[in-house]
């Protein structure tokens, strides 16, 4: 999709791009929840705690990456109800999949990376809506940073450096602060009052996603980052 930041997207547009947005943020906002409802449940229930602690968390990351890349390739060629229903189990999913978090970081560490993240993430946002410049160029020196921090992460297995974990945690905050920023510029230029309610709808879904993706990836390096361990 081609994004042009240079046209305005509020001229002749008025309240249907702001309610385009607040469906976008909504659309997150009920998602982290649903994360970590699901998440705190989880922690309740032993048995699960105990699958998680094998290798069921590889099968969990396995489907929800399957899930981002189908409604990232297929979101032009489904209804909107099902990009829905899926972003919606994506989420949950989510939820279980870092539900050990509960069980090894305290519950201030976890408050506090929260709260941090939600001003990082308002003010990326802010600064994304508003700003003037085109952030096209951050948003693919960002998606190179991601993408390396994903090489990075994978040989950190098996060397298990604490270390090189440290430092990913340090550049994934710089990167998806970034990606926020590029994410809700895109999102905002992408508006055409001429657009279908149902291509509204889906792009407000993918638009969801991919702020729900920055918003979790930043509290994740936060906690990593900052947390104190139980």
């Amino acid at each position: 999709m081609n994004y042009n930041v240079n046209q305005s997207p509020i001229v002749g547009e008025g309240n249907g791009l702001q309610r385009y947005m607040i469906s976008v943020f909504n659309k997150m906002f009920i998602a982290l929840c649903l994360t970590g409802l699901i998440s705190f449940a989880c922690v309740s229930n032993p048995a699960i705690m105990q699958v998680m602690a094998g290798g069921f968390s590889i099968v969990l990351m396995i489907v929800t990456l399957g899930i981002v890349l189908y409604l990232s390739t297929q979101i032009t060629k489904i209804p909107a109800e099902r990009a829905s229903i899926l972003f919606w189990i994506y989420s949950a999913l989510v939820g279980l999949s870092i539900s050990p978090i509960f069980v090894i970081y305290t519950g201030e560490s976890l408050a506090n990376a929260f709260f941090t993240t939600a001003i990082f993430f308002g003010g990326m946002s802010l600064y994304g809506y508003v700003t003037k410049k085109d952030l096209t160029g951050i948003g693919s020196f960002m998606t190179v940073g991601l993408f390396s921090i994903i090489i990075a992460s994978i040989i950190n297995l098996f060397m298990k450096s604490s270390a090189l974990q440290l430092g990913l945690s340090a550049v994934s905050i710089v990167v998806f602060c970034g990606l926020t920023a590029y994410d809700i510029q895109k999102i905002r230029t992408f508006y055409n009052p001429s657009m279908s309610e149902e291509d509204i709808k889906k792009h407000s879904i993918i638009g969801a996603l991919a702020l729900y993706l920055d918003f979790i990836n930043i509290f994740l390096a936060l906690l990593r980052l900052m947390g104190n361990r139980k």
